[in-house]
């Protein structure tokens, strides 16, 4: 792959091949300034988001107290939970996060996904 570098007012023409370097050559950048730069492709657009959870409205909602995403699930509906008992766990930033149970209960819903991105805030089960 052939590549232009600008330095201090000079362009050097450099050459990599399977990681050497070689110079080709060097000009004044005034002299060069005249010939076009290559056009770049623009990026590929971002995958869309995806869809936020379902939150039913039946029982007492347990919401997501950080960002990132669901690594496991411990319960699912119509399993008694004691107070404390984990729930899910968050990864964040390369950590498991725990979210307990606040009281005694019955899950009612499961709303994450494992695997699924979450934001603060987002509903993840129900308690009964």
């Amino acid at each position: 792959m052939k590549y232009k570098v600008r330095l201090n007012d000079k362009i050097y023409e450099v050459e990599v091949e399977q990681g050497e370097a070689a110079m080709i050559g060097v000009s004044d950048a005034a002299a060069a300034a005249a010939v076009p730069a290559p056009e770049v492709p623009a990026p590929a657009p971002a995958p869309a988001p995806a869809p936020a959870p379902v939150y039913a409205g039946e029982g007492e909602m347990i919401s997501s107290p950080l960002p990132g995403s669901i690594a496991s699930i411990k319960v699912e509906a119509g399993q008694r939970v004691k107070s404390g008992q984990v729930l899910l766990l968050i990864e964040a930033m390369k950590m498991e996060n725990e979210v307990v149970s606040p009281r005694d209960g019955v899950v009612r819903q499961v709303i994450a996904s494992q695997g699924v991105s979450i934001k603060t805030g987002d509903p993840l089960l129900t308690l009964a």
